[in-house]
């Protein structure tokens, strides 16, 4: 069954216009708020909790998070047939810019003039790291309500980026500890 609702599936097309454009927007970084603006907001395939779900889902099975929530969209969408258009499509593009880039960026190393292809790299990680920030504020306040909640999102987020705790570590004691407080807090 689809997550989809009554929602008409898109077509295969559909995905792989909507999964190159991501693949194409979101070269350097900020793939989720990407992936979100294009599923979520612009196409209306998945609401903001089945985007988060899958989000969240594809954050604890190995792999590239982005490419199993593009394989997740994918599958809820169409199944088998959508898990590898959204895939191809998403890591096709990207995959031949890097490699030119990385070429280039092999080649430039040591002339004169090179230094450009940091200098861009560094620039595109700032825009990165903004989308990515401004995504988790929007999610956040759309779907984080409650204290316990926003106190969970708190110590989760400055412990692994003021803290530098390991995210392997803050996992293990924020899943168990945030699932045993829902469970007690749950409306009987």
């Amino acid at each position: 069954m689809h997550a989809m609702g009554t929602r008409k599936e898109p077509s295969l097309a559909s995905l792989f216009a909507g999964f190159v454009s991501i693949g194409m927007m979101a070269f350097g970084g900020g793939l989720a708020a990407w992936t979100r603006r294009e599923v979520v907001q612009k196409r209306g395939w998945l609401d903001d909790r089945q985007f988060l779900s899958g989000y969240a889902l594809s954050q604890l099975v190995p792999g590239a998070t982005n490419v199993n929530l593009s394989v997740f969209i994918g599958t809820q969408l169409r199944g088998v047939a959508g898990a590898l258009v959204c895939f191809c499509d998403l890591t096709a593009l990207p995959l031949t810019i890097v490699l030119i880039l990385g070429a280039l960026y092999l080649h430039s190393r040591g002339h004169a003039g090179g230094a450009w292809v940091s200098t861009a790299l560094g620039g595109m990680g700032a825009v990165a790291i903004g989308l990515n920030l401004g995504t988790g504020i929007r999610l956040a306040r759309r779907n984080i309500a409650g204290l316990i909640p926003i106190a969970t999102t708190a110590i989760v987020a400055l412990s692994i980026g003021v803290a530098g705790f390991s995210l392997v570590h803050v996992l293990m004691v924020m899943m168990p500890a945030s699932l045993l407080l829902a469970w007690v807090t749950r409306p009987k």
